[in-house]
């Protein structure tokens, strides 16, 4: 079955906030919806680099941290319904810190998107399951310790904020972003009352774009009968 022509995606790749997996979380992913009939637009949001990670070098200038992504995600919904109208479906799509990402927008206003999927994603910046480098990525070298910022953006504390249905998928053998991220998730949506789904496997592993699991799929499907 195929989608509406007015059903889009923002794809928003991972990375750790610092760089971008643009091949199998970006242009992979695009293909993929892309053959499912659904519109799509690879987001190559404002992240660290590589060289602000490795030399530290935010810690004399401001560089590249939030809300910036965010404000990307937010054009790119804007470039999106300019180009596909007022009465399209956008949701948005992310991996890792992509993910995080992802589950931003969906708490945002501005963005309010149709539907968010949050795929193998951070989520806390909080101990025990915080993924430090996506942390530092996002915040910086000071304002990661700071504890307003990590309690804001950790969006698991903030479940009540979200506006559209949710779709969440993880595997318990993640070596990159601990597992339990998602399930921090899944569990303030379902206290929040929020509509959702969750998908753990055991196996899979991170950073597997659309190659494993059939979730594309199981998502699109789920996302024909919740989207807003």
């Amino acid at each position: 079955m195929q989608a509406s022509a007015q059903d889009a995606m923002i794809v928003c790749p991972g990375g750790s906030y610092c760089w971008h997996d643009m091949k199998t979380e970006g242009r992979d992913v695009a293909a993929e919806l892309e053959k499912r009939g659904v519109k799509a637009y690879v987001v190559k949001y404002r992240v660290s680099g590589i060289f602000a990670y490795v030399t530290h070098s935010r810690l004399l200038i401001r560089g590249n941290q939030y809300p910036d992504a965010l404000e990307d995600v937010r054009k790119a919904f804007a470039n999106a319904r300019k180009e596909l109208g007022k009465d399209a479906r956008i949701g948005i799509v992310g991996f890792s810190a992509g993910g995080h990402l992802a589950l931003l927008a969906a708490m945002d206003s501005v963005c309010d998107p149709c539907v968010s999927a949050a795929i193998y994603p951070v989520v806390t910046m909080q101990k025990p399951y915080v993924h430090k480098r996506s942390r530092r990525g996002l915040l910086g070298e000071y304002r990661k310790f700071s504890r307003t910022m990590r309690d804001s953006l950790s969006l698991e504390k903030h479940a009540d904020r979200v506006r559209c249905p949710v779709f969440l998928l993880n595997c318990k053998d993640d070596p990159t972003v601990d597992w339990h991220n998602s399930v921090l998730m899944d569990s303030a949506l379902t206290a929040a009352d929020k509509p959702h789904l969750y998908l753990q496997f055991d196996e899979g592993g991170h950073g597997f774009g659309t190659t494993k699991h059939d979730w594309l799929d199981k998502f699109l499907n789920w996302f024909r009968r919740n989207g807003k």
